[in-house]
């Protein structure tokens, strides 16, 4: 299984927890092997170019398979055309953090806000063509306002950046923002997914600020190179889906903050083509390019 991402990132824990489980099941060993890199393409590029015969896939994520195509001149291969979709493993919303003593309560005060600030509004994000940047600019887009995306490399330093007021707000994964939330030098003022959160109730969604139809999430699952034959991606998708109701698994996953995936093949190509020409929209009209 290829990891597009470092060893200990949200990715390679998820293959990881599940892995065990898959294992069993296979009654073979499963090795996981760390192939970060260009925003994940190095890895995802691996697996499109590997034999397809359901012995090697790879876990997925935004970047590589609905933003890239749009960031980068030319990639190593076709996400739609060299890679077949099994089944989404997981989603996770950013929640929206703003300085500790910011005047706003909630989402749509958030937003009031932001519309009379002009152009001095800035934001952190956790690297330019990120989740976290691409879910504010499709923030500002809906709710019609302002503000400089500043760019930082990772999570601690852009909520930091928040923290200290030298930019105003940060989308990002809750996990990543906790410490600086229990310190008292953030709070937390809504979520982009379109239900609330289970593990804070409190944070109002961006539909509920007034913006119907607001979804933006983080999202990965699992891939195999085109050509696999059907019969093989039917009995993978099975197993995962099965490793994936692992009582284990997901309590592990509900800690960590993130939306347990499952279902079939069809509905997880539907769900990328929806969010490919959702993203790439934005990215077009902001003009994002990482090459």
């Amino acid at each position: 299984m290829v990891v597009p991402a470092p060893a200990g990132s949200s990715l390679d824990v998820i293959v990881r927890a599940m892995a065990d489980t898959l294992r069993a099941g296979w009654g073979q060993s499963l090795v996981v092997e760390n192939k970060p890199g260009a925003g994940g393409t190095i890895g995802m590029d691996l697996v499109a170019k590997a034999a397809p015969d359901g012995y090697t896939l790879g876990i997925g994520f935004n970047g590589p398979i609905a933003f890239g195509p749009f960031m980068f001149k030319k990639m190593p291969y076709d996400p739609t055309k060299d890679l077949i979709p099994i089944v989404l493993t997981s989603s996770q919303p950013n929640v929206l953090a703003v300085p500790a003593n910011h005047p706003a309560s909630n989402m749509r005060e958030f937003i009031a806000w932001s519309k009379t600030q002009g152009d001095k509004l800035s934001y952190a994000s956790v690297g330019q063509g990120s989740s976290s940047h691409l879910s504010m600019e499709l923030l500002k887009a809906t709710a019609g306002f302002e503000a400089t995306h500043i760019p930082f490399n990772g999570s601690p330093p852009a909520a930091l950046s928040v923290a200290q007021n030298e930019t105003q707000a940060l989308l990002a994964v809750e996990p990543a923002l906790l410490s600086l939330v229990q310190g008292g030098r953030l709070k937390l003022l809504g979520v982009t997914s379109p239900q609330r959160l289970p593990s804070r109730p409190d944070l109002q969604t961006v539909a509920e600020a007034g913006f119907p139809g607001f979804d933006a999430l983080a999202w990965n699952g699992i891939f195999a190179p085109a050509g696999t034959p059907s019969d093989i991606i039917a009995r993978l998708n099975t197993d995962i889906n099965a490793a994936m109701a692992d009582p284990a698994f997901r309590q592990n996953m509900l800690k960590q903050g993130l939306i347990i995936g499952g279902g079939s093949p069809a509905q997880f190509k539907s769900f990328i083509d929806s969010e490919t020409r959702k993203w790439g929209a934005i990215i077009t009209k902001v003009g994002i390019k990482l090459d």
